[in-house]
């Protein structure tokens, strides 16, 4: 079973480590969903893991069609990752018409190369999701990110086990979105998967106690927009011990 956590920083990234992950997927802005990190962020964390990383690349929040601007910032990022030695990279573009971007995503996967390349959720608000399963294939994407289209992947478990009877190992399903170490048994056995995506997310305390706090520069608030933002070591261990290895 391959675990990947979700990470928006350095220290989680180490946490990440320690607690036993095999992969990472680094990203910023989780309020946004993950766009793509600073360069800065992606080398301290390739300089101090081991494990596999793998970056976000998407240059904005909201939908995942993209303009020509957006499109060459997506390039010219891949090509940054690829100097800074990341092991892959993260993406996902749409048509209009809610269909994966074929040309467009195979452009991008040949550049990325020899990097390996996940297609993200933006799988999941397409169309049709076997057409899309098709689509991945044809472009050349390694593996699919899903939580089944649902909003969480134990809920879209029956759409994640036919998604993989129908790859037939043509392309890896990796299921994630709302997978603790209490559901991630019965998932794994219900679906057949073999690689776990999930954020292991804890906040720390409030920082800055004693400075103004009427004014915020994002929109909707965590519970304490003071906290911060880190990876659990103690969830991924867990996760880690109940998946095995």
């Amino acid at each position: 079973m391959i675990l990947e956590v979700v990470v928006y920083n350095i220290e989680s990234a180490l946490k990440a480590q320690a607690g036993g992950a095999d992969r990472i997927e680094l990203c910023d802005n989780p309020l946004e969903g993950g766009t793509t990190p600073s360069f800065g962020v992606i080398e301290g964390v390739r300089q101090n893991v081991s494990m596999d990383l793998y970056v976000m690349i998407r240059p904005r929040g909201g939908d995942f069609v993209y303009n020509n601007y957006d499109f060459y910032a997506m390039k010219r990022d891949i090509d940054q990752c690829m100097k800074l030695s990341a092991d892959g990279v993260v993406f996902g573009i749409l048509t209009p018409e809610a269909r994966m971007d074929v040309k467009r995503c195979r452009e991008l996967i040949q550049r990325a190369r020899p990097m390996k390349v996940t297609c993200h959720r933006a799988f999941d608000v397409t169309r049709d999701a076997f057409e899309a399963l098709e689509d991945c294939i044809e472009a050349g994407f390694d593996r699919i990110l899903t939580s089944g289209r649902m909003p969480t992947a134990p809920e879209g478990e029956t759409l994640i086990k036919q998604l993989v009877e129908r790859a037939a190992g043509r392309i890896t399903l990796m299921a994630g979105a709302g997978i603790t170490d209490q559901n991630v048994k019965r998932l794994v056995d219900h679906t057949g998967i073999r690689e776990v995506h999930f954020s292991a997310t804890r906040f720390g305390p409030p920082v800055g106690v004693n400075g103004n706090h009427f004014v915020s520069f994002i929109g909707a608030l965590p519970p304490d927009y003071r906290q911060s933002r880190l990876a659990d070591v103690e969830a991924v261990a867990r996760m880690r011990h109940t998946l095995g290895g």
